[in-house]
């Protein structure tokens, strides 16, 4: 049986029938498959080092292989070079060795410890992001190897054509919400090999909780008396990020720029009518905090200057940080509040409740908040006032325990989904052409 006929025949069974099926097709070690003994998967992940929503897709996806191939062996192409993220790495994943690398134009590894990693690899995993990022990552396994390779917790929206001629060669498409899976079908690729898999930061798994309790003592930042709320403008202002202003022409970075500021206003003066609110009803505090570096340069103009006076005494402020410091944080707060899709992830995936307050230009990807069945703690932001915002944290702080709920039910959900995933790579591996 072939790798994709096997996918197809499989496609969107349970982990359980899942394995015992493939035990009779392909005549394999149940326990061999499910640990990944003697397997290698080269992963490529790590896009950028100014969003720790971005950081987490990597430890996320590493934590989820460790999980459910225990016995496996990763290999990790970064395209991100910061030092400390790749030290954040190192120090928590110490055997995966990380390589770096571009791609020229004949998609030809400028370095060549990438093909001895393509020898050594039985598969190649692209891992969670807002695109094919890693197109070209792909297309130089593609030209150097004839063995599997597939994408895992993806937003695939409107593929363009060089990435839909990748797609249709993936022996697995996992995307990070059911709207993916709705534009790919109408590109033409369909069948059991493509699924839902939510963003891999929800198993994210690393911590600083030394720092991390060291600021809350520092700040009188009691363990769940406290929100976390995080700003964002309606498109991200690479153009003032990066030094080739992300390459954008001045039309662009003109509308991106009255766009911000049309919005920015409108939309956080709803997240301020929760953190007066919460301030008011419980006595305790907020931490304002970034989930991107530009986040610190407007939590002041946005989250705080605007406040009344006897709500800013209550108000706390951070710095840019890395996610394991963030999670830990989050793993104290009450209640996180976010306009970024990924600080909720994070908060959930340390177990407490958390709103996404979506905006429209932030792509499908808030869609999977809909998919795991957390409609009630996402707000379509130009649908929603502040006072529903604000009722909605009031009714958690009155019964938090139903929340603490809520969420476990729907992280369960989550770990099964990547259980199932991760056996549909693992008995692929097993398969031969």
């Amino acid at each position: 049986m072939n790798r994709r006929k096997l996918l197809q025949t499989i496609g969107l069974s349970t982990a359980g029938l899942l394995i015992s099926e493939l035990l009779i097709s392909c005549g394999r070690s149940g326990n061999r498959n499910r640990s990944g003994k003697g397997m290698t998967i080269l992963v490529v992940s790590g896009w950028q080092d100014v969003n720790i929503g971005d950081i987490g897709h990597t430890p996320g996806l590493l934590h989820i292989l460790e999980t459910f191939l225990p016995e496996s062996k990763v290999i990790l192409w970064k395209r991100s070079n910061g030092e400390e993220v790749e030290k954040l790495l190192n120090k928590n994943f110490p055997k995966v060795k990380i390589l770096h690398s571009s791609v020229n134009t004949e998609n030809d590894p400028d370095n060549p410890e990438i093909l001895k990693a393509f020898e050594e690899s039985d598969m190649m995993i692209h891992g969670s992001g807002p695109l094919l990022v890693g197109a070209d990552n792909l297309a130089c396994w593609m030209k150097h190897t004839s063995k599997a390779f597939g994408v895992f917790g993806t937003t695939l929206q409107h593929p363009g054509a060089y990435h839909l001629n990748i797609l249709k060669k993936a022996s697995f498409i996992f995307t990070r919400e059911t709207d993916s899976i709705s534009h790919l079908r109408q590109a033409g690729i369909e069948g059991g090999h493509v699924r839902f898999t939510p963003d891999a930061t929800f198993y994210m798994h690393i911590r600083d909780d030394e720092k991390a309790n060291k600021f809350r003592g520092d700040n009188g930042l009691e363990e769940r008396k406290f929100i976390c709320v995080i700003p964002r403008l309606r498109y991200t202002p690479y153009h003032k990020i990066y030094q080739n202003k992300n390459n954008w022409s001045d039309e662009r970075i003109s509308f991106v720029e009255k766009t911000n500021e049309k919005y920015k206003e409108i939309d956080h003066a709803k997240m301020r009518e929760a953190m007066i609110a919460w301030v008011r009803e419980t006595g305790n505090k907020v931490l304002v905090c970034p989930e991107m570096t530009y986040q610190v340069d407007i939590m002041d103009e946005l989250l705080i200057d605007p406040l009344p006076a006897d709500v800013k005494p209550f108000v706390v402020k951070r710095g840019y940080w890395l996610p394991d410091e963030a999670a830990s944080i989050y793993s104290k707060a009450h209640t996180v509040l976010s306009f970024e899709c990924h600080s909720p992830i994070i908060a959930a995936a340390n177990g407490t409740p958390m709103f996404y307050l979506r905006q429209p230009e932030d792509t499908i990807k808030g869609q999977m908040y809909y998919d795991l069945g957390f409609d009630d703690w996402t707000f379509e932001i130009d649908e929603t006032s502040g006072k529903q915002i604000a009722d909605k944290l009031l009714d958690i702080w009155k019964d938090y325990d139903r929340a603490m709920a809520k969420l476990q039910f729907n992280m369960d959900k989550v770990e099964k989904i990547y259980e199932e995933s991760v056996a549909v790579m693992g008995q692929l591996l097993a398969v031969k052409e």
